[in-house]
């Protein structure tokens, strides 16, 4: 198996939202834009699968590492060799790619956060930066697009944030700022122990409106002239916002069951956002 091969199968293998969006892109696009997702794959599952703190910060050091050696020419990962081919040609700052692990590193160290602020800087290392670094691999004329790419992330991992409530509080994690649990009067252990009522109803309408302001936003700042090469994030925020709706119809079961989309109703969403943008 070559190294784009490797990707590929990781992206297809994590039944992700991501992959749907990346099948109408010409070969050299798609294959970057893998093997960008597949880095991520590969470090979010570091902090997910190892549950010793200290040999993940390893495995995460020893990603930094590679991504240093996939700069220098010489990578010895899959993921890397794959990113070695596509680094230069698509302009990826290896800083961007070092801030995504800072934000996967931040889930070994911190599994609360006092306000909005903080949540920020996590979803700007998890997901935005993805999103500036995918808006490089799909193309842009207008620096404006770098402004929607950054807001989309956001809106992304917000929605990821109100998906996984449940989910993650089991791993010990809750993402929903301090301030607005205090706000809505949702204690931590509520949450905890999958307690769903009015007020967590409230907190998550919330969120959920938070998340919406954000797609908003990226919309209002994609430029005309770049909406066809950005296709692919438009796809994204066509299936995410469909699930937010969906989880909001719902009533935010969200603590003891995670939302999701069937692959049909996925591939409808991103064939006809596509044919439309």
């Amino acid at each position: 198996m070559n190294p784009h091969d490797y990707c590929q199968d990781k992206a297809a293998k994590s039944g992700s939202s991501f992959y749907y969006s990346f099948l109408f892109l010409p070969p050299e696009r798609r294959q970057a834009i893998i093997a960008l997702y597949a880095l991520c794959r590969e470090v979010d599952d570091v902090v997910d699968e190892c549950h010793d703190v200290q040999v993940a910060q390893t495995k995460l050091e020893w990603w930094r590492k590679e991504i240093g050696r996939t700069y220098g020419g010489q990578p010895t990962h899959p993921v890397g060799l794959a990113l070695k081919d596509v680094i230069g040609r698509f302009n990826l700052p290896q800083e961007q790619l070092l801030e995504i692990i800072d934000g996967m590193e931040m889930d070994l160290t911190q599994t609360r956060y006092l306000d909005f602020k903080g949540l920020q800087l996590y979803c700007y290392r998890v997901a935005s930066v993805v999103g500036l670094l995918a808006a490089e691999i799909f193309g842009y004329q207008d620096r404006q697009t770098l402004k929607y790419a950054h807001d989309l992330g956001m809106a992304f991992q917000l929605t990821n944030i109100i998906r996984d409530v449940g989910e993650d509080a089991r791993r010990g994690r809750i993402y929903l700022p301090i301030e607005d649990l205090q706000r809505f009067n949702v204690p931590a252990k509520q949450i905890m122990d999958a307690r769903h009522d009015d007020n967590f109803v409230q907190l998550m309408r919330f969120q959920a409106q938070r998340a919406q302001q954000y797609y908003d936003q990226a919309f209002a700042h994609l430029p005309p002239g770049d909406r066809k090469t950005q296709r692919p994030g438009l796809v994204m925020a066509a299936i995410y916002r469909t699930l937010l709706r969906e989880i909001e119809r719902d009533g935010f079961l969200v603590l003891d069951r995670r939302t999701s989309l069937t692959p049909i109703r996925k591939l409808w969403l991103a064939g006809s956002t596509w044919l439309r943008a």
